[in-house]
């Protein structure tokens, strides 16, 4: 056998034993963590996800006496996941055609309960797309957006504006002008952030809480009594969009909350946060800064455009997460929207679980989204975990993962102790 063979470098003439050989090289743990980052980062979040519920099924069981296995099974059965393991022999209309077709599940929500339960549960992961995508991109230039919610707002206060304004103007204008409205709001607001960051060094974390309680109270005065957004002095709600604002429904009725055409726009949002990231100038630079700032500084990148730039980015994808809403099912907003809307916040744990990826803020939004849907009253049994407690176990799991979020880093910091600590015990040992 040659040296090459064996293991050699032949550059340098020094013979290395292969890998999985006895004596070869065996990569640490941190390297290990690395490699399933750059894989994607699916089994870091796996674990996180599987230990946050297996935390709280304890906390089921000692707290309730709840059997946690029956629960997240009543849980999952109300997400509406379960509709795609039903398969039958239906029929479905081709679109702008009368035309019918074999399909192998049951579209219509009347006769299909996980139909509808699917439907809502991908309404949700739609915002949720768009907020975690407000806070990812922001952690990619080393800033923590916590003012997705403050844009989220100003999205839906901008799009129903617009959207109820403008009545008999073109469906396609309408809808991308409130679309744009919304971007635009969410964009400033951030970019204000943003602003601040680059010119004074005020912190974005600050900045934005305080933005964020600037559009609460901005969005309680548009919409209270006597505001220039209330419609509805006794609900304090605005005007309802006009039809040709409104997202189309290819999915169950626009009255039900249907699946709408922003579903689509979501996963477009995901294609083009991962190729700005990955394929453009802008998305190097960004992550040039987030990696360190004074070494992209020295290389010649303006730091202070890619926070302003990175947080306006960021505004962008919360705003059109609120356009979402008010486009595709709520056609208005109320003054309790503004103020117990939490959807925004949500966005911090979709990105911290989807590791500020494309795929994997996609997938933790429909982790969230399933929660949000499968623990809520009208889907949990009262025999299998009492339903007005299902709210309170979708926020135990959602702190578990993001405490449990970081489990990594604690992997590699202990490792990286016990890598001191037992040279010390066998220095004493042979002492």
């Amino acid at each position: 056998m040659s040296e090459q063979d064996r293991g050699a470098d032949p550059a340098s003439g020094s013979s290395a034993p292969p890998h999985g050989e006895p004596g070869g090289y065996a990569p640490s743990v941190a390297e290990r963590l690395a490699l399933y980052q750059r894989a994607g980062g699916i089994v870091t979040p796996l674990i996180t996800t599987l230990v946050a519920f297996f935390v709280a099924g304890l906390v089921v069981l000692v707290t309730t006496g709840k059997n946690p296995l029956s629960t997240y099974k009543a849980i999952f059965n109300g997400t509406g996941l379960s509709w795609f393991v039903e398969v039958g022999s239906y029929d479905v209309g081709l679109p702008f055609t009368d035309e019918r077709v074999w399909f192998p599940w049951n579209t219509n929500s009347f006769q299909s309960v996980e139909a509808f339960n699917l439907q809502q549960t991908l309404v949700l992961m739609t915002t949720l797309m768009f907020t975690g995508l407000a806070v990812a991109f922001a952690f990619r230039c080393g800033l923590f957006n916590i003012g997705g919610q403050g844009q989220y707002i100003a999205g839906t206060l901008a799009s129903v504006w617009v959207g109820s304004s403008f009545v008999g103007m073109n469906r396609l204008s309408h809808v991308l002008l409130a679309m744009g409205a919304a971007a635009l709001a969410g964009a400033l607001l951030a970019g204000l952030a943003g602003l601040l960051k680059a010119t004074v060094g005020a912190h974005e974390v600050v900045s934005t809480i305080m933005l964020n309680w600037i559009m609460f109270w901005t969005g309680a005065w548009l919409l209270g009594v006597g505001g220039p957004l209330n419609a509805d002095p006794a609900q304090q709600s605005s005007a309802y969009v006009a039809e040709s604002a409104k997202l189309h429904v290819f999915w169950g009725l626009p009255n039900l909350q249907g699946l709408h055409i922003g579903f689509f726009i979501a996963i477009a949002a995901l294609v083009v946060y991962s190729l700005v990231l990955n394929r453009t100038t802008l998305g190097y630079e960004v992550k040039a800064v987030g990696f360190n700032p004074d070494a992209a500084r020295y290389g010649g990148i303006s730091v202070a455009r890619n926070y302003f730039l990175a947080m306006a980015i960021a505004g962008v994808f919360a705003g059109l997460g609120g356009a979402m809403d008010i486009l595709g099912w709520q056609y208005r907003i109320t003054a309790s929207d503004v103020q117990g809307s939490t959807i925004g916040f949500l966005g911090i744990a979709v990105a911290l679980l989807g590791r500020n990826t494309a795929i994997g803020v996609g997938l933790s939004s429909l982790l969230f989204a399933s929660l949000l849907t499968g623990t809520s009253q009208r889907n949990l049994d009262p025999e299998v975990f009492q339903p007005e407690l299902g709210s309170n176990l979708t926020l135990l799991i959602q702190g578990l993962v993001v405490l449990f979020v970081g489990a990594d880093l604690l992997v590699i910091a202990v490792w990286r102790a016990r890598g001191r600590v037992l040279p010390e015990r066998l220095r004493r040992s042979t002492a």
